[in-house]
């Protein structure tokens, strides 16, 4: 009997962890059609008639991104949105540029695990674990050709403690991750999130909060 009860933890642990991630793909490929009444729906979105299917459907140039800004950083996505080809595959990657002491914020990907790898220059990077591990952080200093792991769905960050510019690739398990920066969650939301909420989740006076929530928060993404 206890045998039986050890199969069938394994199995639902098993079952647990083949669908936390993007659905295995049922064909070679399904590239994103804009129009779906020539499509058929898989998953993510409507499939491409197979037989008009091109080489670009599978391809994108990917430019430098303009660090010019509050953050000193540029994240350029290439997720399903902007490559066609990803569609069903579970993965995608970004571009993340970095002036020198550009930041990158603290933020989250609530559908993807994130494997970064420096080409250029020396990041500071981080993330910290879920409050049932005492939000611990782990850090590195990264430097080119070094390569770090980010959880999916915690919280994480890279910063440039160079002198010069710094390139990082980022690929990520999800066809499309999604990202949630932190600050612009909380202090930028659409509605706004209520004083009474803020005020009591930080433990600080209502001038503070009204003084975030007035700061034009920028979105490297």
């Amino acid at each position: 009997m206890k045998v039986l009860y050890l199969l069938v933890s394994i199995l639902a642990l098993a079952s647990s962890v083949s669908f936390a991630y993007d659905p295995s793909p049922l064909q070679d490929f399904c590239v994103a059609i804009q129009d779906p009444k020539d499509g058929v729906f898989v998953n993510g979105k409507f499939c491409k008639d197979p037989t008009l299917v091109k080489a670009e459907d599978f391809f994108k140039h990917v430019e430098p991104g303009n660090t010019s800004n509050a953050l000193g950083s540029q994240v350029t996505a290439v997720t399903v949105d902007q490559l066609f080809g990803l569609n069903t595959l579970g993965i995608s990657l970004a571009r993340i540029d970095f002036a020198p002491k550009g930041l990158n914020p603290p933020h989250t990907h609530p559908r993807g695990t994130e494997i970064l790898i420096v080409l250029e220059g020396t990041l500071y990077v981080g993330f910290v674990t879920s409050n049932q591990d005492n939000n611990r952080l782990f850090t590195k200093v990264l430097n080119k050709g070094d390569v770090f792991v980010f959880p999916i769905g915690l919280i994480h960050f890279q910063q440039n403690v160079g002198y010069g510019n710094a390139v990082a690739i980022a690929g990520l398990s999800s066809q499309n991750p999604g990202v949630i920066t932190i600050a612009n969650a909380l202090f930028k939301s659409n509605p706004p999130i209520s004083d009474e909420v803020l005020t009591k989740a930080f433990q600080v006076d209502k001038s503070i909060i009204d003084y975030l929530q007035k700061q034009s928060w920028y979105d490297n993404n």
